[in-house]
């Protein structure tokens, strides 16, 4: 009887060969092919992406060639986690190593993500903006508080407090502040109501008055449920002649957040201090989202006009000053 040693050695050779030529094949496909992208090509990783969603944009896109190669040296290389959200610009001819390392290193990026909250003042955004490298933080700050924004019809604001739109932009990098501010501005307008100018007539209101209203909603309320019964209560005070008293107002005339406004911090003669100057504060004190914006065009019909926190995000909310008082007596012990 013929051995097999001879035939099993010739297969475990021939296996031997097979799996060279495999991972020479996927060497080179991972490290060695480079004709992939064709030509620069530009591809947004949304927030949130898993890298098996990443390859299979990239793969969608012409800048790889395979998307489970793609997957697998991010295994190896133990970065699965590490994709790095954004929209990245990749010239032509890249390694899929290549393309991984900027993806998880951030290179190549020409613009990030970006969430800028309800109820930040302009000098917030410009910190978070620059806190992602999009800018000089004072710089950015001193163009949203010096620039007007037409908002037709002869109608301009007095700066960009309140009309910087919160949301979650991709905004591109190396861009001067005006196209920030103009990407926020043009959001405004288009989630401003349509009727809006029609609204704000009815109730006696410019915009930028409207904004301002809805920036102290933004402010003070917690709760969606009563944004339009907060706005009825700083109408009506307005048309009985009454201080709004919104605390809101006072802190923002300091650098920094404030848990407690004091007798003193009420007693500041700025502006802004709705204890002591009746009507609205000459700006908005704030960015406020669309329920805020809604919320001043729409307010609640109702007596109120006072209301003190209550705890578990609500306010109590009172038609006379002795009711008030006996809430604060009750809710601010």
């Amino acid at each position: 009887m013929k051995s097999a040693l001879p035939i099993f050695r010739w297969a475990v050779a021939f296996g031997a060969v097979l799996t060279a030529v495999a991972c020479g094949s996927a060497a080179y496909l991972l490290f060695g092919d480079r004709s992939r992208p064709a030509a620069e090509t530009n591809v947004v990783i949304e927030r949130g992406a898993t890298a098996a969603d990443v390859a299979r944009r990239l793969e969608a896109e012409g800048v790889i060639k395979s998307a489970l190669g793609f997957r697998f040296l991010a295994r190896l290389e133990r970065v699965e986690t590490e994709v790095k959200a954004g929209e990245y610009r990749f010239a032509p001819h890249l390694s899929e190593n290549d393309v991984l390392e900027r993806v998880t290193s951030g290179r190549s990026q020409v613009a990030i993500w970006v969430t800028i909250p309800e109820g930040f003042t302009a000098r917030e955004i410009a910190a978070a903006l620059a806190e992602r490298n999009l800018g000089d933080a004072t710089d950015l700050a001193q163009y949203f508080l010096r620039t007007p924004l037409d908002l037709g019809r002869g109608v301009r604001s007095v700066d960009l407090e309140g009309f910087l739109f919160p949301d979650t932009y991709l905004m591109p990098l190396a861009t001067p502040p005006s196209a920030l501010a103009r990407i926020m501005t043009d959001h405004f307008k288009e989630e401003l109501p349509r009727n809006a100018e029609t609204r704000a007539k009815r109730l006696h209101m410019t915009l930028p008055q409207i904004v301002t209203i809805a920036s102290l909603i933004e402010r003070e309320a917690k709760a969606d449920d009563e944004r339009r019964l907060m706005a009825g209560v700083y109408y009506n005070r307005l048309k009985r002649g009454m201080p709004l008293e919104v605390d809101a107002t006072i802190e923002y005339t300091f650098a920094h957040h404030k848990d407690v406004i004091t007798r003193a911090d009420l007693a500041r003669d700025t502006p802004y201090n709705t204890y002591l100057h009746l009507g609205l504060p000459p700006t908005p004190i704030a960015n406020p989202g669309r329920p805020s914006l809604l919320a001043a065009l729409d307010p609640q019909k109702s007596e109120y006009l006072f209301y003190v926190y209550k705890g578990n995000g609500h306010h109590a909310f009172a038609r006379t000053l002795t009711e008030h008082n006996a809430n604060v007596a009750r809710y601010e012990k």
